[in-house]
This record gives structure tokens, C-alpha cells and sequence, in this order.
């Protein structure tokens, strides 16, 4: 049972989840920029990815502006997964730990073994395929009629599916100060965390270093902790059972890199704890 990231990281370098990382190699890194304005929104997300590829799997996880550069692909392609899992920049290590974990268990199989529920995402145009994303990752939330939300990590279509099963939204975000309805949004998680009935924290938690205080305040507080993740999408889910209740796992390519139907995977922890 994990309990926290450098735990499962020292788990995984003791073999104690697979093969040895030292057996395996990144084939590639990637260094990944975007911008998205949705239609009706005057909000455009800039978003930073690192990615890893370890044989036929892929490990993300997304990062601040300036914290990591294209030089990372140049000097860490071709490096052995467990020198990344040491040494590697914050954000980087957590691809790496993902592109582990999705490679000795990759979600697809995870749904053949009937532990994940594979959702299809519609072909479609970015809104369309956000849309139907939020909903699948609201599909998570079992809440009462006007439960508090804690939503950390902000995006809009999000905020309104939470809206739609009867929740109210806390939404925190480092980065944005309003939701596109004029909802004040806090740079001050404790706040939320404090407040909330229930909490859906994005995977860019995993990045930033307060994965660990998120879970450790649900796991005190007994409130559900819904995860939902493009970064570290296999990370978290060492986590279901030992403090996060419900997971929504994208793997790369993610919606927003593709026109075409994908597939994400919902995860719930059996005994809902």
C-alpha cells in the first residue's frame, strides 16, 4: 500500500513492484507546449508536458512554465529509468515512475482484468472531447445535493459537470483567479481542503509536491478524494484503497492532442476508503 510518493518511488527502485528500473530504458523523452482557449471562454491554458517512453508505454506529467527545457530530451533519452528515478527533476521523475508503473501494469489491461472501466471519448472538436472527459470524471463523485466540492486544479467544463450532479465547487488553482462564471477561484488549497465534502485534485498535483498533503488530509478527515489524471495516471493509481477513492486515468495521447476517439480509464477503490 503506498503512502507517499518517495515511498512508492523507493518501492519501485527495490523491485518491490516489477522488474528492477535499472532493466529498463527511456527510449525517448519529450519536451511538450500547448495553449487552449475554449469557444466561449476567455481563458487560454498553457500547458507544459514531459513525457517518457519506456517500450510500448508512455509515462506524462505536466510542469510549471520555465521549470524544465527541451535540452531534457537531448540529456535524458536513453538513460536507465532508475538513474531518472533518482536524479531527475521533480516533474520528470514522476514520467518516469508513470511510464514504470503503466509498463508492468498498462491500464488497457487493467480493464481486461476488470479493475478499470474504459470510457470512450468521442471523436470530436476540443469542446466536444472536454465535455464528455468532465462528465466521466464527475461520473466519479458520489455526493449529496449541494456537497462542497474542493476542485484543485481548475478547468471550466469541469467546474460545470460538478455543478450538474449538485455539487458546489471550491476551485483552486495556482494560475487563474476566476472560473469563466465569475467564480473567485483560491491559491490556497488548506482552504479548501478544510472546507470540502469531497475533493477532485488533477494529476499536476503529483508534479508541484502536494500530492502528499492532499491525500494525507483526505485520509484524516475520511473525505473522498477523487483523482483525476493525465500526469501520473498510473501513479495515482497506487494510491486507490490508501487514500484516493476514485481515479480517472488518461493516458497518453491525451484528449486534447487528438481529434480521434480515445479512451481514458475510471478506477474505484473497492472498499470506497
Amino acid at each position: 500500500m503506498a503512502l507517499s510518493v518517495d515511498k512508492l518511488i523507493g518501492a519501485v527502485l527495490a523491485g518491490e513492484h516489477g522488474p528492477l528500473p535499472a532493466e529498463l530504458i527511456a527510449t525517448s523523452v519529450f519536451w511538450i507546449h500547448h495553449g487552449t482557449r475554449l469557444a466561449g471562454g476567455d481563458t487560454t491554458y498553457l500547458n507544459q508536458y514531459v513525457l517518457v517512453r519506456v517500450g510500448d508505454t508512455f509515462g506524462g506529467c505536466a510542469f510549471e512554465a520555465g521549470e524544465l527545457t527541451p535540452t531534457i530530451c537531448r540529456d535524458h533519452s536513453g538513460t536507465p529509468l532508475d538513474v531518472l528515478l533518482r536524479d531527475a527533476p521533480g516533474p520528470l521523475r514522476i514520467a518516469a515512475l508513470d511510464a514504470y508503473l503503466a509498463h508492468t501494469r498498462p491500464h488497457r489491461a487493467a480493464a481486461e482484468e476488470g479493475d478499470a472501466e474504459p470510457v470512450s471519448l468521442p471523436s470530436g472538436t476540443p469542446e466536444i472531447r472536454a465535455r464528455a472527459r468532465d462528465a466521466a470524471i464527475a461520473g466519479l463523485l458520489d455526493i449529496e445535493e449541494g456537497a462542497k466540492v474542493g476542485l484543485i486544479g481548475v478547468v471550466d467544463p469541469l467546474v460545470a459537470a460538478i455543478r450538474e450532479r449538485g455539487g458546489e465547487p471550491l476551485p483552486c488553482d495556482f494560475n487563474l483567479r476566476t472560473t469563466r462564471w465569475g467564480d473567485p477561484v483560491t491559491d490556497d488549497m488548506h482552504e479548501v481542503l478544510d472546507r470540502a465534502d469531497a475533493v477532485v485534485a488533477t494529476g499536476m498535483t503529483l508534479s508541484n509536491g502536494s500530492f502528499d498533503t492532499i491525500l494525507e488530509r483526505c485520509r484524516h478527515r475520511g473525505i473522498p478524494l477523487i483523482v483525476y489524471a493525465q500526469s501520473g495516471s498510473a501513479v495515482a493509481r497506487a494510491f486507490l484503497g490508501s487514500g484516493v477513492t476514485a481515479l480517472s486515468a488518461e493516458p497518453f495521447p491525451f484528449s486534447q492532442f487528438s481529434a480521434e476517439e480515445t479512451v481514458l480509464y475510471r478506477y474505484r477503490s473497492v472498499d470506497g476508503a
